[in-house]
């Protein structure tokens, strides 16, 4: 029998509360800012792109943008074009989806167990099996909203359970993997750029709490504009259970010039935290993704893998593919600590000779 703690309806309970609280850990101001400064990151690059072709853009409204150059024509929507298809994007986002569609292929995925809060005795018993600490998140989304890794016992499960439910009914829990992230960006099966990801962090200045570096941080990024990140650091479950993996709580005051993790999920994190890493990875990680893109069936798409080393094969480091993303964000492949990779640039010119076209023959 499982423990009482990891009953439905203790789960259901911690549910509502994470529910109401989700909405207050972010000014709406703070939000809103944060959301132009993706807004103009977008444009800002789509009309760098057309410039060096001599390509024109009209705004359409609804941050939709028409790019033309002679008779060629496609249309944009930050990170959205005409070759994201609404079935692969459907297909993306549910994340034992993609698993089942990696196994077929002999790649490598993480190990899980499907559940809902009803049915949190799998968990629990997916967590007694396994050998190391756990990952709890809903089956469907993206962002890193609901993640919360480091899951250690019961309590731990229960309150991770509660928070990914807020974003969705069905749910997972997967063995972590230890590593780095890697995001690997193809285009029609061709590696374009790879960045090496790491978790926010922050340095303490002796004097501050966690939760006011936190702030501190947020405050930064929104003054910084587009460049920093895009992301606000939400304190949820990830960061708790990150803190208390450093023997934090967001209350901690930590020594100065000690650095700080702040949360495991890399979503979130910013420039500072990204570095280029086409250079890093091995022939068979880079057809692994290939693989995975192809598995999927997707053309723009972002692998994430997690390795603790990227010259050697996925079996051989204990590596995986973690997930498989359509629409994949931009900014970390601009924005590096050491380089920048102009997706908009190399995209731009494909996208006009056969965006509008392939969209109508699509719909056809």
């Amino acid at each position: 029998m499982y423990p009482l703690i990891c009953r439905p309806s203790v789960a259901k309970i911690l549910y509502v509360g994470y529910r109401l609280r989700e909405a207050f850990h972010v000014r709406r101001s703070d939000t809103r800012l944060a959301l132009e400064h993706r807004s103009h990151f977008y444009t800002g690059l789509w009309r760098e792109a057309a410039t060096q072709l001599g390509a024109s853009i009209e705004v359409l409204g609804n941050e939709i943008l028409e790019i033309r150059l002679g008779k060629d024509c496609t249309r944009v929507q930050q990170n959205t074009t005409v070759i994201d298809r609404a079935i692969d994007v459907a297909v993306t986002v549910n994340k034992p989806l993609v698993h089942r569609l990696l196994a077929k292929r002999q790649l490598r995925t993480p190990t899980y167990c499907e559940f809902t809060l009803n049915e949190i005795a799998k968990a629990a018993v997916f967590f007694e099996s396994s050998a190391s600490k756990c990952v709890v998140k809903p089956t469907n989304g993206g962002g890193g909203r609901g993640v919360t890794t480091g899951v250690n016992g019961s309590f731990d499960l229960v309150r991770a359970a509660a928070s990914a439910a807020v974003y969705g009914r069905d749910l997972m829990i997967e063995q972590q993997v230890h590593g780095d992230v890697y995001r690997l960006l193809y285009f029609d099966g061709v590696l374009m750029d790879a960045v090496l990801r790491k978790p926010s962090t922050v340095i303490a200045d002796g004097k501050s709490t966690v939760r006011e570096l936190i702030r501190l941080e947020n405050e930064a990024r929104l003054n910084a504009g587009p460049k920093l990140a895009h992301a606000l650091i939400v304190i949820d479950m990830d960061v708790r259970s990150t803190l208390a993996n450093q023997g934090l709580t967001l209350s901690s005051v930590p020594t100065e010039g000690i650095a700080v993790t702040l949360k495991t999920v890399i979503n979130d994190n910013s420039q500072h935290d990204n570095f280029t890493a086409k250079h890093l990875l091995c022939k068979s990680i880079i057809e692994d993704g290939a693989a995975a893109a192809a598995a999927v069936g997707v053309r723009l798409v972002g692998i994430d893998v997690i390795t603790t080393d990227p010259r050697l094969p996925l079996a051989e480091s204990g590596g995986v593919i973690l997930e498989v993303n359509t629409t994949p964000s931009y900014h970390h492949h601009y924005y590096k600590r050491d380089g920048s990779y102009p997706v908009a640039v190399h995209l731009l010119p494909f996208l006009l000779t056969n965006g509008i076209a392939e969209q109508h023959t699509t719909a056809a």
